[in-house]
Protein backbone atom coordinates (compact mmCIF):
# COMPACT_ATOMS: atom_id res chain seq x y z
CA UNK A 1 0.00 0.00 0.00
CA UNK A 2 2.62 2.23 1.07
CA UNK A 3 4.79 1.67 -2.73
CA UNK A 4 1.04 2.28 -4.45
CA UNK A 5 0.54 5.96 -2.74
CA UNK A 6 4.20 6.71 -3.11
CA UNK A 7 4.10 5.97 -6.83
CA UNK A 8 1.02 8.03 -6.71
CA UNK A 9 2.75 10.90 -5.22
CA UNK A 10 5.69 10.83 -7.32
CA UNK A 11 3.42 10.77 -10.83
CA UNK A 12 0.16 12.77 -9.96
CA UNK A 13 -0.11 12.88 -13.91
CA UNK A 14 -0.92 9.43 -13.69
CA UNK A 15 -3.27 9.71 -11.54
CA UNK A 16 -5.17 12.45 -12.70
CA UNK A 17 -5.13 10.46 -16.36
CA UNK A 18 -6.55 7.17 -14.90
CA UNK A 19 -9.51 9.06 -12.78
CA UNK A 20 -10.07 10.87 -15.89
CA UNK A 21 -10.63 7.83 -17.98
CA UNK A 22 -12.76 6.23 -14.94
CA UNK A 23 -14.89 8.94 -15.44
CA UNK A 24 -15.40 8.20 -19.14
CA UNK A 25 -16.62 5.12 -18.55
CA UNK A 26 -19.11 5.82 -15.00
CA UNK A 27 -20.19 9.28 -16.70
CA UNK A 28 -22.89 7.25 -18.80
CA UNK A 29 -24.49 5.38 -15.15
CA UNK A 30 -24.94 8.87 -13.78
CA UNK A 31 -26.91 10.51 -16.19
CA UNK A 32 -30.50 10.72 -16.17
CA UNK A 33 -31.48 10.96 -12.33
CA UNK A 34 -30.48 13.13 -9.44
CA UNK A 35 -28.70 10.98 -7.76
CA UNK A 36 -26.77 10.10 -10.94
CA UNK A 37 -26.32 14.23 -11.09
CA UNK A 38 -24.65 14.69 -7.49
CA UNK A 39 -22.45 11.53 -7.99
CA UNK A 40 -21.18 12.94 -11.58
CA UNK A 41 -20.94 16.61 -9.78
CA UNK A 42 -18.77 14.31 -6.99
CA UNK A 43 -16.52 13.31 -9.47
CA UNK A 44 -15.81 16.21 -11.53
CA UNK A 45 -14.93 17.71 -7.56
CA UNK A 46 -12.20 14.63 -7.30
CA UNK A 47 -10.80 15.56 -10.44
CA UNK A 48 -10.60 19.22 -9.82
CA UNK A 49 -8.63 18.59 -6.39
CA UNK A 50 -6.41 15.94 -8.61
CA UNK A 51 -5.70 18.58 -11.34
CA UNK A 52 -4.76 20.88 -8.35
CA UNK A 53 -2.44 18.50 -7.12
CA UNK A 54 -0.56 17.85 -10.71
CA UNK A 55 -0.45 21.71 -11.00
CA UNK A 56 1.46 22.03 -7.12
CA UNK A 57 3.75 19.80 -9.17
CA UNK A 58 4.50 21.95 -11.75
CA UNK A 59 5.93 25.17 -12.74
CA UNK A 60 2.32 26.61 -12.41
CA UNK A 61 1.43 28.79 -9.90
CA UNK A 62 -0.99 26.74 -7.30
CA UNK A 63 -3.19 30.44 -6.41
CA UNK A 64 -4.56 30.69 -9.49
CA UNK A 65 -5.79 27.09 -10.19
CA UNK A 66 -7.09 27.23 -6.58
CA UNK A 67 -9.22 30.63 -7.54
CA UNK A 68 -10.65 28.95 -10.17
CA UNK A 69 -11.61 25.97 -8.77
CA UNK A 70 -12.82 26.59 -5.71
CA UNK A 71 -15.52 28.96 -7.57
CA UNK A 72 -16.03 25.61 -9.86
CA UNK A 73 -16.61 23.09 -6.66
CA UNK A 74 -19.35 25.69 -5.62
CA UNK A 75 -21.17 25.73 -8.56
CA UNK A 76 -21.00 22.24 -9.63
CA UNK A 77 -23.18 21.49 -6.01
CA UNK A 78 -25.13 24.33 -7.04
CA UNK A 79 -25.71 22.92 -10.32
CA UNK A 80 -26.44 19.44 -9.07
CA UNK A 81 -29.36 20.73 -6.68
CA UNK A 82 -30.79 23.63 -8.34
CA UNK A 83 -29.78 23.83 -12.35
CA UNK A 84 -30.82 27.44 -13.57
CA UNK A 85 -29.31 28.56 -16.94
CA UNK A 86 -27.20 31.11 -15.15
CA UNK A 87 -25.12 28.79 -12.82
CA UNK A 88 -24.84 26.27 -15.93
CA UNK A 89 -23.33 29.18 -17.97
CA UNK A 90 -20.90 30.28 -15.24
CA UNK A 91 -20.55 26.94 -13.99
CA UNK A 92 -18.71 25.53 -17.52
CA UNK A 93 -17.17 29.00 -17.81
CA UNK A 94 -15.09 28.87 -14.34
CA UNK A 95 -14.41 25.04 -15.32
CA UNK A 96 -13.50 25.56 -19.01
CA UNK A 97 -10.74 28.41 -17.39
CA UNK A 98 -9.89 25.89 -14.51
CA UNK A 99 -9.18 23.15 -17.08
CA UNK A 100 -7.21 24.52 -19.73
CA UNK A 101 -5.31 26.86 -17.37
CA UNK A 102 -4.09 22.88 -15.66
CA UNK A 103 -3.42 21.95 -19.18
CA UNK A 104 -1.03 24.77 -19.51
CA UNK A 105 1.01 24.02 -16.38
CA UNK A 106 1.32 20.57 -17.77
CA UNK A 107 2.38 21.92 -20.91
CA UNK A 108 5.09 24.00 -19.14
CA UNK A 109 5.85 20.85 -16.93
CA UNK A 110 6.35 18.92 -20.00
CA UNK A 111 8.43 21.52 -22.44
CA UNK A 112 10.90 22.51 -18.81
CA UNK A 113 13.54 20.68 -19.73
CA UNK A 114 14.72 17.82 -21.93
CA UNK A 115 14.45 14.85 -20.31
CA UNK A 116 11.30 12.59 -20.56
CA UNK A 117 10.38 10.84 -16.90
CA UNK A 118 7.62 8.50 -16.43
CA UNK A 119 5.32 11.53 -15.33
CA UNK A 120 5.75 13.22 -18.05
CA UNK A 121 4.92 10.69 -20.67
CA UNK A 122 1.44 10.31 -18.01
CA UNK A 123 1.33 13.75 -18.45
CA UNK A 124 0.92 13.70 -22.07
CA UNK A 125 -2.40 12.07 -22.03
CA UNK A 126 -3.53 13.71 -18.82
CA UNK A 127 -2.87 17.09 -20.42
CA UNK A 128 -4.75 15.82 -23.43
CA UNK A 129 -8.38 14.97 -21.44
CA UNK A 130 -7.67 18.01 -19.90
CA UNK A 131 -7.80 20.11 -22.54
CA UNK A 132 -11.22 18.03 -24.03
CA UNK A 133 -12.90 18.56 -20.79
CA UNK A 134 -12.11 22.23 -20.53
CA UNK A 135 -13.77 22.49 -24.63
CA UNK A 136 -16.93 20.06 -23.35
CA UNK A 137 -17.56 22.72 -20.64
CA UNK A 138 -16.44 25.62 -23.06
CA UNK A 139 -19.74 23.76 -25.22
CA UNK A 140 -22.26 23.67 -22.11
CA UNK A 141 -21.36 27.50 -21.82
CA UNK A 142 -21.89 28.18 -25.53
CA UNK A 143 -25.08 25.84 -25.80
CA UNK A 144 -26.53 28.11 -22.51
CA UNK A 145 -25.79 31.55 -24.55
CA UNK A 146 -26.61 30.53 -27.73
CA UNK A 147 -29.58 27.45 -27.41
CA UNK A 148 -29.51 24.88 -30.14
CA UNK A 149 -25.52 25.57 -30.97
CA UNK A 150 -25.14 21.41 -31.39
CA UNK A 151 -27.56 19.20 -32.82
CA UNK A 152 -27.79 15.19 -33.36
CA UNK A 153 -29.48 12.29 -35.41
CA UNK A 154 -31.10 11.47 -31.46
CA UNK A 155 -33.60 14.00 -30.80
CA UNK A 156 -31.96 16.57 -32.91
CA UNK A 157 -34.08 19.73 -30.41
CA UNK A 158 -33.06 18.98 -27.11
CA UNK A 159 -30.03 20.54 -25.83
CA UNK A 160 -26.87 18.32 -25.65
CA UNK A 161 -26.06 15.86 -22.67
CA UNK A 162 -22.70 16.57 -21.01
CA UNK A 163 -21.46 12.76 -22.70
CA UNK A 164 -22.39 13.85 -25.82
CA UNK A 165 -20.63 17.36 -25.56
CA UNK A 166 -17.59 15.42 -23.90
CA UNK A 167 -18.05 12.86 -26.76
CA UNK A 168 -17.84 15.66 -29.32
CA UNK A 169 -14.46 17.11 -27.99
CA UNK A 170 -13.32 14.24 -27.66
CA UNK A 171 -13.63 13.01 -31.27
CA UNK A 172 -12.82 17.31 -32.36
CA UNK A 173 -9.55 16.90 -30.44
CA UNK A 174 -8.06 13.97 -31.83
CA UNK A 175 -9.17 14.77 -35.28
CA UNK A 176 -11.20 10.51 -35.96
CA UNK A 177 -14.78 13.01 -37.14
CA UNK A 178 -16.54 10.10 -35.45
CA UNK A 179 -19.02 12.41 -33.82
CA UNK A 180 -22.87 12.32 -34.58
CA UNK A 181 -22.74 16.19 -32.80
CA UNK A 182 -22.79 18.32 -35.14
CA UNK A 183 -22.24 22.62 -34.60
CA UNK A 184 -24.76 24.26 -36.63
CA UNK A 185 -24.75 28.42 -35.04
CA UNK A 186 -21.45 30.15 -35.66
CA UNK A 187 -20.11 30.29 -32.24
CA UNK A 188 -20.86 26.49 -31.86
CA UNK A 189 -18.85 26.25 -34.81
CA UNK A 190 -16.29 28.67 -34.16
CA UNK A 191 -15.10 27.11 -31.00
CA UNK A 192 -15.23 23.53 -32.65
CA UNK A 193 -12.83 25.22 -35.32
CA UNK A 194 -10.60 26.56 -31.90
CA UNK A 195 -10.34 22.56 -30.96
CA UNK A 196 -9.35 21.41 -34.24
CA UNK A 197 -6.34 23.85 -34.68
CA UNK A 198 -5.45 22.89 -30.29
CA UNK A 199 -5.24 18.95 -31.43
CA UNK A 200 -3.08 19.25 -34.31
CA UNK A 201 -0.81 21.81 -32.79
CA UNK A 202 -0.58 19.25 -29.36
CA UNK A 203 0.49 16.72 -31.93
CA UNK A 204 2.85 18.73 -33.77
CA UNK A 205 4.37 20.01 -30.46
CA UNK A 206 3.87 18.09 -27.39
CA UNK A 207 3.84 14.48 -28.97
CA UNK A 208 6.14 14.69 -31.37
CA UNK A 209 8.66 16.71 -29.18
CA UNK A 210 8.45 13.82 -26.40
CA UNK A 211 8.97 11.02 -29.33
CA UNK A 212 11.95 12.84 -30.63
CA UNK A 213 13.26 13.24 -27.27
CA UNK A 214 12.71 9.97 -26.08
CA UNK A 215 14.37 8.42 -29.51
CA UNK A 216 17.38 10.65 -28.37
CA UNK A 217 17.87 9.23 -25.21
CA UNK A 218 17.88 5.37 -26.38
CA UNK A 219 20.08 6.46 -29.26
CA UNK A 220 22.75 7.57 -26.75
CA UNK A 221 22.43 5.01 -24.28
Amino acid sequence: MTSVFGHARRNPSAVLLVVQLLGVLVYPAMEGSRSGRVAFEILGIVVLVLAVFSVRATPGLTWVSVCLGLPAVALSLLDAFNPTEPVVAISGALHAAFYFYAAYCLLRYMLSDHEVSVDELFATGATFTLVAWGFAYLYVFVQVLVPGSFTAAVDPANDRTWMELLFLSFTTLSSTGLSDIVPITSWGRSVVMLEQLAGLAYVAMVVSRLVGLTITRRSNT
